[in-house]
């Protein structure tokens, strides 16, 4: 795209053209940067062994990922919500779990429209602690439901490349639930919002 983008400029001698070829470039730019991280992101979740063993402490990890996305929800003017309970602690990798609460909330935060709210919860749940991330948005038809989490596959591709989606974001949060002997699931109705729910290995100590 990118490629046919710049030869389009070279062959055009109008100003404002001009300007809107150079404006998608840019946005192509970004998109093909973006899917370049995902994409070793993943790599390094895949190919780095089992993930570390720690306590970490969850109240710090919905911390970090609401904070890497909250100029995007400004931006949206989407409100963040977070429902703490304080004291919870999961055994892992605090970088991986970052990344897949980080891909969870951007998702939220993406599909969600101006004016509504996403919630982040955390509670115990057995031997695990369960983290939710629910939004109010387009919501996941049936038949997309059992494909959401493979790689590259995304339910509206018109918005995904409106909004910059990869389609690697999901994967990376299974990815992610495997490495720590837990799992994610996803709840939804088309129309009505979806939440996700990251189950992980609560920490006793």
């Amino acid at each position: 795209a990118l490629a046919v983008l710049a030869e389009a400029m070279a062959d055009n001698d109008d100003p404002p053209t001009t300007r809107r070829l150079a404006e998608k470039m840019i946005d192509e730019a970004h998109r093909a940067s973006r899917t370049i991280d995902d994409l070793l992101e993943l790599s390094r979740i895949e190919l780095g062994g089992a993930a570390v063993r720690e306590a970490v402490d969850v109240d710090d990890l919905l911390e970090q990922a609401v904070s890497r996305n909250r100029i995007a929800a400004e931006h949206r003017q989407v409100r963040i919500t977070v429902h703490r309970n304080t004291g919870l602690k999961v055994i892992g990798d605090s970088r991986q779990l970052s990344s897949a609460l980080n891909n969870l909330i951007d998702n939220a935060v993406k599909y969600s429209d101006t004016g509504q709210t996403v919630e982040i919860d955390a509670a115990p749940a057995g031997e695990f602690v369960a983290m939710t991330v629910s939004d109010r948005g387009a919501g996941i038809p049936a038949k997309d439901i059992d494909r959401i989490f493979e790689r590259f596959y995304r339910v509206d591709r018109a918005r995904s490349r409106y909004t910059g989606g990869t389609g690697l974001g999901l994967s990376i949060v299974r990815h992610v639930a495997t490495n720590h002997g837990g799992v994610v699931s996803v709840e939804s109705r088309e129309g009505e919002g979806s939440t996700f729910t990251l189950r992980i290995p609560s920490f006793e100590g």
